[in-house]
């Protein structure tokens, strides 16, 4: 039977099975990707389903979840009939899953903007996914935004993620820019009620959060400097302890790959004080792990293996409700990588190979880039560590990534691989690795 409007999807939820809700959201997106539909599944959104919040899907949902149960209907899943919940006089976008009120033209926009997000999944196409675009001019701005513009700078920080989770931030930055410009302007502008105001300063700060992920992903660290500490003011400007771990997070890496270690542990210490209350052992996790990558550039190394105990006993005590959405990118492979990246700081380059490949081994291939990225941190590693012949493997797996993966990161860190493995370049592998990462 179909869930009411305030009831739990108690089908739905059987289907899930022993699965965590992340674990079930990962299945999810493999089975797009299968199909070729583009969804930025989660664990807030299964949740979402589950609690009977999403009463029917939307259409690339649909298609996801029929591919995924073959032979049952929509009703066998546990959701209404779409003509019921279209049919509320507050109707529900089939997009953004949010109540919305439309006047004939805002209908008409909110086609197009589901149309455009639709046709992503390639970074060739992302300035019309990137969510805002129908609201990039900002002379077309309400006076006072609602629910429907909160739906739109939230889907636009989902959609970013996902984009570069398969191609990177290089191909997305400049892109970027726009919607976030855009959704400091609705912040600007304020909203309609206190609600919708709250959700404007959680997605506007995220998305600055994201747009400087890009910015420094793309290796512009003077950008992703300023970006992380706008959605800091942000976050405590509307005293969000989430949105403020969130960029110190971030801060801490950015002060890490820049040389400014004691600068990586102010910050990961900082967001660790902001996280406390929020009850969610992953984000203390990661923390951890921002704070003993600083620890490792100090080369102290008795601080850094007490953050890597305190990381590991986090992680340890599993996923929370209050994980919080952005964190879906970090599991066991991102934790390994960290840790590789702390031990090869530290100089003990074979410790680090073994944790990148098992990081490479563990992670989704979902995730493009953290693939070439912890595939291209192992080659390092194992050139580093006086294996060239399985580093030249390792690269020449990276180079096959990076046809679809932009990434400043990941090319630099190839970079400095061929570079030490020159003097090996004898060696038959290692030599067809070097010719073939200069043509490229």
């Amino acid at each position: 039977m179909a869930a009411s409007p305030h009831s739990p999807n108690s089908t739905f939820r059987r289907l899930r099975g022993q699965r965590s809700p992340a674990e079930f959201a990962a299945l999810v997106r493999r089975a797009a990707k299968e199909i070729g539909e583009t969804v930025s599944c989660d664990a807030r959104y299964i949740g979402r389903v589950e609690s009977g919040e999403i009463r029917c899907p939307n259409y690339a949902y649909e298609r996801v979840f029929l591919h995924m149960f073959p032979g049952r209907a929509l009703a066998d899943l546990g959701f209404s009939p779409r003509e019921s919940v279209r049919g509320r006089s507050a109707q529900r976008d089939p997009f953004t899953t949010v109540p919305i009120h439309r006047s004939p033209s805002s209908a008409k926009e909110s086609d197009v903007l589901r149309r455009a997000f639709m046709a992503g999944g390639s970074a060739t196409v992302a300035a019309a996914t990137l969510g805002l675009t129908l609201l990039g001019d900002t002379r077309r701005l309400p006076s006072r935004a609602g629910e429907s513009e909160a739906a739109a700078v939230e889907e636009a920080v989902r959609q970013i993620r996902l984009l570069d989770d398969r191609h990177g931030a290089d191909a997305l930055y400049r892109r970027a820019a726009e919607p976030l410009r855009t959704a400091y302007a609705l912040l600007d502008a304020g909203a309609t009620r206190q609600s919708t105001e709250d959700r404007l300063h959680a997605g506007a700060g995220e998305l600055a959060v994201s747009v400087g992920w890009l910015a420094h992903d793309s290796g512009r660290f003077d950008d992703a400097r300023s970006h992380y500490a706008e959605a800091l003011a942000t976050a405590r400007v509307a005293r969000d302890a989430g949105l403020e771990a969130h960029a110190f997070s971030n801060m801490a890496f950015l002060a890490r790959d820049c040389g400014r270690s004691r600068e990586a542990v102010r910050a990961a210490q900082a967001g660790r004080r902001a996280a406390r209350s929020l009850g969610s052992p992953r984000l203390l996790s990661l923390l951890a792990l921002r704070e003993a990558g600083g620890w490792a550039g100090l080369a102290d190394r008795k601080a850094c293996e007490e953050a890597l105990t305190r990381a590991h006993t986090e992680f340890s005590r599993g996923e929370a409700d209050a994980d919080p959405e952005w964190m879906s990118f970090f599991g066991e492979a991102e934790l390994e990588s960290l840790e590789a990246r702390c031990w090869a700081a530290l100089g003990e380059h074979a410790r680090a190979a073994r944790h990148a490949r098992r990081a490479a081994d563990l992670q989704d291939p979902h995730f493009a880039r953290n693939v070439a990225l912890y595939t291209a941190e192992l080659a390092g590693d194992l050139a580093r560590a006086g294996a060239p012949d399985e580093a030249a493997w390792a690269g020449g797996r990276v180079l096959d990534l990076l046809t679809e993966v932009q990434s400043t990161r990941v090319r630099s860190m190839l970079s400095e691989t061929a570079g030490a493995l020159v003097p090996h370049q004898r060696s038959p592998r290692v030599g067809a690795f070097l010719t073939r990462h200069a043509a490229v």
